[in-house]
């Protein structure tokens, strides 16, 4: 294409030819520090969340760093690209499981406060750690639920990508994006 581009005329000097080579070649792959606004719904149209006030959501693709259905959508888009996906829940945070659901004393709690049905606490489990989230308050019990509070619902994606980069050595090491959006170190 770009020699196509040149004998045409559209591409004159080296430097402009080495930019649109770049250009042309930067699309999400594995490695790549991607940014993008989103907005997150569920099927009703509730707004779940949204980058709106924080700004682009920056990541490191490729490295299971969002949830495997969107990072397949986000798969070979560039700067400026736009999609609407829905992700299955068996792509996101899987169907919700039952056998997640237990009732506990109460006293197995942290008393510091009073437990009210919505708070979350951090429980050990033989496959590590997982967040429970407390549904119902008896007097010496409380169910908990371990499911994910997205576990079993179709999120539907509005996206817009803001930028795409290579990943420096050091991303790639940690795991993680560094810099503005990104983890600072």
């Amino acid at each position: 294409m770009i020699k196509l581009l040149y004998m045409l005329g559209y591409v004159k000097d080296v430097k402009w030819r080495k930019h649109v080579i770049k250009r042309i070649k930067m699309k999400i792959s594995k490695h790549s520090v991607v940014s993008f606004n989103f907005t997150l719904t569920h099927d009703d149209g509730t707004v779940l969340d949204s980058s709106d006030k924080g700004g682009p959501l920056v990541y490191l693709h490729g490295v299971g760093a969002l949830i495997p259905g969107l990072e397949k959508e986000l798969e070979g888009k560039g700067k400026g690209d736009k999609l609407q996906a829905k992700i299955a829940p068996s792509e996101a945070y899987g169907e919700r499981n039952d056998q997640m659901i237990q009732t506990v004393p109460k006293n197995e709690l942290p008393a510091e406060e009073e437990i009210k049905a919505g708070m979350q606490f951090q429980a050990d489990t033989p496959n590590g750690p997982i967040v429970v989230t407390v549904v119902e308050v008896k007097d010496t019990e409380v169910t908990l639920d371990g499911n994910h509070p997205l576990a079993g619902v179709n999120l539907n994606f509005d996206v817009e990508v803001t930028d795409v980069r290579d990943a420096t050595q050091e991303e790639i090491d940690h795991g993680h994006a560094h810099g503005p959006g990104g983890v600072e170190h």
